[in-house]
């Protein structure tokens, strides 16, 4: 009996994450992905020193 449990728990296990991967991967989130995709690039650059800090740093 115990077999049959794991051999359902895993099949749910494989279908949930089959699922996901095709919601993940499906024509509608491909605008969403791609913004996601972008959005390290959208962070400043970690050399520049904003206007506000500059007196901050120099002193």
């Amino acid at each position: 009996m115990l077999a049959y449990l794991n051999a359902l728990a895993t099949v749910l296990a494989m279908l949930t994450f089959f699922g996901i991967v095709w919601w993940a991967f499906s024509k509608g989130r491909q605008d969403a992905n791609r913004e996601s995709a972008m959005l390290p690039f959208a962070l400043p650059d970690e050399g520049k020193i904003h206007p506000q800090h500059k007196e901050e740093a120099g002193s």
